[in-house]
């Protein structure tokens, strides 16, 4: 069992250094966990070291998760490599002693998706796009309970992460595909800026059922008004700085009960360019601040 109203650091604040560092700076910042994306456990592992190297480097690390599994709709030829690639995911889950595995709407590339509403032909990979809303939700929830289904062999949870400029793209999306696939270990985490470019208002996210929530991302954007999203773009601000009133957002999340665990990601490429040290440390104070710690 997670401790309660953990605060864990995301692999974004410290987006460019390595595993060890990582792990230095959450532990000196005094963070509860960390999320780990799967780039830094391959990293580790692709330079030589062992997977009880890396099993005995997270030994007393806590990892609610680790991200993240992408455009979870594919179809066809397509879905073999995303099974393969759910598979090595869950073996690094296991290795890292995470609990659950972030699993995400697609296309990916949100220039995919501009093309598409400009009626360009297709030169990315483009999902589902085009589609009938009815069948995207049909199709995903089919992968979405066949990828539950091969998580709980392996002890595991997923937790549905819907980007905003998907055709799945809303929490409240989010939550109607969990329900579509009917599978326990499957959860949604409440992104900010997710919730926010897609629409989804904190009033909202105040009625979720607690239970379907497995975890949150605090995190700020600049100002949306219309299109179509760009993270890059939208999500170049410093926690705490751009237009989101993060306290609402997350008294929202606090209405429902939930008290599991609380990540900040970070999109910033000016803090990502800064001291990691100082820059995790303002986030936990931030973090501390908001959820009442």
């Amino acid at each position: 069992m997670l401790k309660k109203n953990m605060l864990t650091m995301h692999s974004t604040v410290t987006k460019h250094a390595n595993l060890v560092m990582d792990i230095d700076v959450a532990k000196t910042a005094g963070f509860d966990a960390m999320e780990i994306t799967t780039d830094k456990l391959k990293g580790y592992l692709a330079a030589g070291y062992s997977e009880q190297d890396l099993r005995d480097l997270l030994k007393d690390i806590t990892v609610p998760g680790i991200g993240f599994l992408v455009d979870i709709e594919r179809q066809g030829e397509e879905s073999t490599a995303l099974y393969d690639q759910a598979e090595e995911m869950f073996r690094l889950a296991n290795i890292a002693g995470a609990k659950g595995i972030e699993v995400i709407t697609g296309p990916l590339e949100v220039q995919a998706v501009i093309d598409h509403r400009q009626g360009k032909a297709p030169t990315l990979y483009s999902g589902l796009l085009g589609h009938s809303e009815s069948e995207q939700m049909r199709l995903t929830a089919k992968n979405l309970a066949a990828l539950a289904d091969k998580a709980q062999e392996h002890g595991l949870l997923l937790y549905l992460e819907a980007l905003a400029w998907t055709p799945i793209g809303s929490i409240a999306k989010a939550l109607q595909l969990i329900d579509r696939a009917e599978r326990s270990n499957v959860k949604v985490v409440i992104d900010y800026w997710h919730g926010y470019a897609a629409g989804d208002k904190p009033e909202e996210i105040s009625k979720i059922n607690k239970e379907l929530i497995y975890g949150v991302h605090i995190c700020d954007s600049l100002l949306f008004e219309s299109g179509v999203p760009n993270e890059a773009v939208l999500r170049n601000v410093a926690t705490g700085q751009g237009v989101l009133n993060l306290q609402e957002w997350t008294d929202a999340v606090k209405a429902t009960g939930y008290d599991g665990w609380w990540g900040c990601e970070l999109f910033s490429k000016k803090q990502q360019q800064q001291n990691s040290y100082s820059v995790a440390h303002a986030l936990k104070a931030l973090m501390e601040k908001l959820v009442g710690k």
